[in-house]
């Protein structure tokens, strides 16, 4: 299996900084891919160096935004119809719409992510935003589960009309073990787990580089656990949204996701 690795720095509606985000970690993707090639001691890279694909949009007019959901939809389409593996970078959580609107709706998306985005309260736009875009999305959707949240106030019965099911920080706090079994059960009978990463999921001591940073998240370390509860034999894909670089504190949310990204890799390709 290939890799795609497509960095999409699409902003609009929300988290313009993360443009920039986007564009950082493109370089420091090419970088690494660049570095890798020059090795020539053996390294564990090398069980993913020659099947990643590197892919870069701009969008340096308005023009280039006019159909921006049906020019990624275009995209992940051909992406998923090859079998490729799927790393996608965008803007703002926005930018992963078009994935939701793409895939099969027998994949199980895990959602790492501190808010619901199906927000409805009465100070919420109704028209599309980073915060309500699964309202929007094409249905049916795919099955929808939430790792991470710390929503107080939108009622049990109308989250589960939109996700499969959902995990708090709470939840997290008090039985880590627990949840980690219960994904790892849910992940068990499905054959394509996509897995779907909002910066702000991270405590702010950990990762501030965000701009709806909320406390009481997770480590990054969790990640980890996460994906050894899926099962690199299932995992389809990774995206990564909500990385606004101005809020960074020496490129420490820079290097963690860079690290998170080859850490992903490695899973996937090394036997």
């Amino acid at each position: 299996m290939m890799t795609r690795a497509i960095f999409f720095p699409f902003d609009l509606f929300g988290s313009a900084g993360t443009r920039t985000g986007v564009e950082l970690l493109a370089d420091a993707f090419q970088e690494m891919l660049a570095d890798n090639k020059r090795e020539r001691i053996a390294t564990r890279a090398r069980a993913y160096a020659d099947k990643v694909r590197f892919e870069e949009y701009t969008f340096e007019s308005l023009a280039d935004y006019k159909d921006w959901r049906g020019q990624a939809r275009t995209r992940v389409r051909q992406v998923l119809r090859q079998d490729e593996f799927l790393v996608w970078v965008t803007g703002n959580h926005l930018g992963a719409l078009p994935i939701y609107d793409e895939l099969p709706r027998d994949t199980l998306v895990v959602q790492l992510d501190a808010h619901l985005d199906i927000y409805n309260l009465s100070d919420c736009t109704s028209e599309l935003s980073h915060g309500n875009f699964l309202l929007h999305a094409d249905k049916p959707l795919p099955r929808i589960v939430n790792v991470g949240h710390r929503e107080l106030l939108l009622r049990a019965e109308y989250i589960q009309k939109h996700y499969d099911a959902h995990f708090s920080a709470v939840d997290l706090a008090l039985d880590r073990v627990a949840v980690l079994g219960k994904l790892r059960e849910m992940c068990q009978p499905v054959e394509r787990v996509f897995l779907d990463l909002d910066c702000d999921v991270f405590d702010p001591a950990y990762v501030p580089a965000t701009a709806q940073a909320r406390p009481c998240g997770v480590d990054p370390l969790f990640v980890v656990q996460l994906l050894d509860a899926v099962g690199a034999e299932r995992l389809a894909g990774f995206a990564i949204s909500e990385f606004d670089p101005a809020r960074d504190r020496n490129d420490r949310c820079l290097e963690t996701l860079m690290w998170l990204m080859e850490h992903v890799l490695l899973t996937k390709y090394e036997k």
